[in-house]
């Protein structure tokens, strides 16, 4: 068991306090929106003062590191942990099953699309389901909503720019009719796209500040102001429009499974996924839109978001994910209490808590490994937990 120092991803939309204040760092001007903790091939963590990349680490000894069961299904480290911290909305995006990412994989690959390059959908064979966790009130959005209420939000929006996209999903509010919608957005030109967007993010604006607000949608008024503001003229914010719209408390967490199409708002939470960098965006985003292949992958059956409120058992909070990559759990250390089994990475987020042999105050985490088997904690302070599922599934 070591110590380990995540890696830093500083994109435009991160916060620039939160982390920093986690880490216990001077803030330095710049959004910093995540903390990597595993062994992502692009940014492994460091482990002990040798600063070993975790990757190395795990492939020196898969056996020891992994554990026999994890190293013959998933031959390295299937999870990833992150602390996310957005300030401003990230894209509107879906993530791949494993066949389709394997499919797509391939298929770039066969057209000679190098592995960095911006038009790259799939950058590996691994699909991407996750769950955020919320440290402080988190805001996303989350799956289709159910088309009566679309049309109803769509309804309070006072805006005869609206009269085409009302009339499609009256006429067919089926999921092929959501589908179809979809697409129809999506390829918008530009010339359509921004007298849309931007007529209704005004009638959005008027909304609001008029005498009697739109007491039910007020919160997705807001959130086309602001998306508008920050993406002038993107038909993301329409297409926002159609997305259930969330907020988690500290502690209540999302699960986030293939073709769910969603963006996350504002907040800073605990984000754990299976170890890939498949991303298919739908928006709210300068970077490449690959409409046809976005179209494939989303599913847009109607959800109500499963928002998860797990009940404490003696201070361990275990969250459902139905997947084998990963697992997490928050513990509320206040007496001995057992964490692990490896592989497991342990990050603190309050207090002082002591793993194993090692202390850990608040933003430092620990790598430990299967060899490591279980370990107690003690001291006062939370710590999060992120290991591998049930492999049975």
């Amino acid at each position: 068991m070591e110590l380990i120092d995540g890696l830093i991803r500083k994109y435009d939309w991160g916060s620039q306090s939160s982390i920093p204040s986690l880490l216990g760092r001077p803030e330095d001007g710049d959004p910093w929106a995540e903390l990597w903790l595993g062994a992502h091939p692009s940014a492994p963590s460091l482990v002990g003062a040798a600063a070993i990349p975790l990757t190395e680490l795990v492939a020196s000894d898969p056996q020891s590191m992994l554990g026999a069961q994890v190293a013959e299904r998933f031959g390295a480290l299937p999870f990833l942990l992150k602390v996310l911290a957005a300030a401003a909305p990230l894209s509107l995006q879906a993530h791949p099953s494993i066949p389709q990412a394997e499919a797509g994989f391939a298929r770039e690959n066969a057209a000679g699309v190098a592995i960095d390059a911006p038009n790259r959908s799939f950058r590996d064979r691994q699909h991407k389901p996750e769950l955020i966790c919320a440290l402080t009130e988190f805001e996303a959005l989350c799956g289709f909503r159910d088309p009566e209420a679309t049309l109803d939000l769509l309804g309070s929006i006072a805006t005869p720019e609206l009269d085409s996209i009302r009339s499609r999903l009256a006429a067919d509010p089926s999921d092929e009719g959501l589908r179809q919608l979809l697409e129809y957005l999506l390829l918008l030109d530009s010339q359509t796209a921004a007298p849309l967007s931007n007529a209704v993010v005004a009638a959005c604006a008027a909304g609001l500040n008029g005498p009697s607000p739109k007491g039910r949608w007020s919160n997705e008024h807001r959130l086309a102001v602001g998306l508008g503001e920050r993406y002038p003229g993107d038909v993301g914010v329409v297409t926002a429009l159609l997305l259930n719209y969330v907020t988690l408390v500290p502690g209540e967490a999302l699960f986030l499974g293939a073709g769910n199409l969603h963006a996350y708002l504002r907040g800073t939470g605990i984000e754990i996924m299976a170890n890939s960098d498949n991303v298919l965006r739908g928006g709210l985003t300068p970077k490449h839109v690959d409409v046809a292949t976005l179209l494939d992958v989303v599913d847009v059956t109607p959800i109500v978001p499963d928002i998860q409120r797990p009940t404490p058992v003696d201070g361990v909070v275990s969250y459902r994910i139905p997947v084998p990559e990963f697992s997490l759990s928050q513990v509320e250390v206040s007496e001995r209490v057992v964490v692990g089994p490896g592989p497991a990475i342990i990050l603190c987020t309050d207090g002082v808590v002591n793993v194993g042999s090692l202390t850990l105050d608040r933003g430092a985490a620990a790598w430990l490994s299967a060899a490591d088997g279980v370990v107690e904690a003690t001291g006062r302070g939370t710590v999060f937990c992120a290991g591998v599922g049930t492999l049975t599934r």
